[in-house]
């Protein structure tokens, strides 16, 4: 299986890494700025896992032929339609695209543009940042990746791709209701992203306050609520693990929104708080909260776009 990962950043540069370090075929699609830096110093992760120092195949998108098997789509969802186009040379007809993205919006969009039978869906669990020099570092010691058919099915690409990663040190799960798993990404990622956005603090710093573990727990369960109305009702055992994060005085947890907020960068305000949101209030359910939390991000943006824009 020939892998083309978008990108080399925080996810696509450990999944891609380490399946290019076990002697998969991989090569990276990226932009000139990390071209620059692969070629020089070689993908670099430091992890608990193991650090890596490995030269890569790196090619920038007038180099792409369609002659891949399989697409890790690593990027943000902000940069969806970009990607898309980006990734347009390396599709043959029977390429499967495997979007690792925050979110459920990506999926209509891929969907519409390569038919639904060619893209898979997926979810990551990992805190990684790729640093201003290039390296790749890992926050936690989570890295796990699950794909799975829309349909449910087996497949002989889901079982390859599984093979290829059981070769490495990243956990990884075929899926065969991958809705689902996504549906209970977004719940603990719209939880995570809002409240940490919100209150401008890591997890355990909002436990530390008198009500945050409530605080938390309320967010948590209104979100379980909005996927229980879209069908996907979370399980208690999912519950129960982040109802006991939220009592953790000393969790330094906390969303890459926050992270990318607080650098003043572009964040994945509409497709995490801003479709929760729509999903809320289509569910009938009490959107104080999810309103908060969208307005706040939205007003960062307000303001970061105003600071970029030329005096006059």
């Amino acid at each position: 299986m020939k892998i083309l990962v978008l990108g080399a950043g925080g996810i696509g540069g450990v999944f891609g890494g380490r399946l290019a370090e076990s002697g998969s075929d991989v090569t990276f699609l990226v932009r000139e700025k990390r071209f620059e830096q692969l070629k020089v110093k070689g993908l670099q992760v430091e992890s608990q896992f193991g650090n890596l120092t490995l030269q890569v195949n790196a090619k920038l998108q007038a180099e792409i032929e369609p002659i891949y098997d399989l697409v890790l789509l690593t990027c943000k969802a902000f940069d969806l339609p970009s990607a898309i186009n980006s990734i347009r040379p390396a599709i043959n007809g029977k390429t499967a695209i495997l979007p690792l993205l925050n979110g459920l919006a990506h999926m209509d969009a891929l969907n519409n543009a390569f038919g639904n039978k060619n893209v898979l869906g997926g979810t990551a669990k990992m805190q990684v940042t790729l640093t201003p020099t290039g390296i790749v570092k890992q926050l936690n010691d989570w890295q796990t990746i699950t794909f799975g058919e829309q349909d449910g099915k087996d497949s002989i690409r889901t079982n390859e791709l599984l093979s290829m990663f059981s070769k490495t040190s990243i956990e990884a799960k075929i899926s065969q209701n991958i809705t689902r798993d996504m549906w209970l990404k977004i719940v603990h990622l719209a939880t995570v992203a809002g409240m940490t956005c919100l209150m401008r603090a890591n997890i355990g710093e909002i436990v530390r306050t008198p009500e945050g573990s409530e605080f938390l727990k309320k967010f948590l369960l209104i979100n379980a609520e909005i996927a229980a109305h879209a069908g996907y009702r979370p399980d208690e055992k999912f519950l129960q693990t982040y109802l006991e994060l939220f009592l953790q005085k000393d969790s330094m947890y906390e969303a890459s929104m926050q992270r990318d907020l607080e650098k003043g960068g572009q964040i994945e305000s509409e497709q995490i708080l801003g479709y929760m949101l729509q999903q809320c209030r289509a569910a009938g359910l009490p959107d104080a909260l999810h309103l908060a939390a969208y307005t706040h991000v939205k007003s960062y943006e307000q303001r970061r776009d105003a600071k970029r824009l030329p005096a006059l």
